[in-house]
């Protein structure tokens, strides 16, 4: 009986440990959410993976220098229950993204808004 009892404890602080990494990224505390930024470019990458969709897209800054930026959405699942697929975009297409960017400057975007190379708003469904 002991070791059964020992086993278990092991076996639920073991889920425990993991269970607490896989809620860091959604934690929300890498994003500026106070400072929301646009950025209009051209499609270089689109990954229709998990656990999130990524458009890799290159943009001018103010001085006219190519700015390479990645623009993070819901996972797959999600986007194609909203009508996205892995066709909804493809490379050389001219997108808007507004969101949330990386606090310490990286060029990384959580996507709020994406308007599509023929004007349309692409939803991200439900959330």
């Amino acid at each position: 009986m002991n070791k059964k009892w020992f086993a278990g404890l092991a076996m639920a602080a073991g889920v425990l440990v993991v269970a607490g990494s896989l809620w860091a990224h959604h934690a929300g505390s890498l994003y500026d959410r106070e400072h929301p930024v646009t950025v209009v470019g051209t499609v270089t990458e689109y990954l229709f993976i998990n656990p999130h969709v990524q458009i890799h897209l290159e943009a001018k800054d103010e001085s006219g220098t190519a700015v390479k930026w990645v623009a993070e959405s819901a996972p797959p699942q999600r986007l194609y229950r909203a009508g996205w697929n892995t066709k909804t975009l493809k490379v050389g297409d001219q997108i808007t993204v507004s969101g949330a960017p990386y606090k310490d400057g990286r060029k990384f975007l959580s996507i709020r808004r994406l308007v599509g190379p023929d004007g349309k708003v692409l939803s991200e469904g439900a959330e």
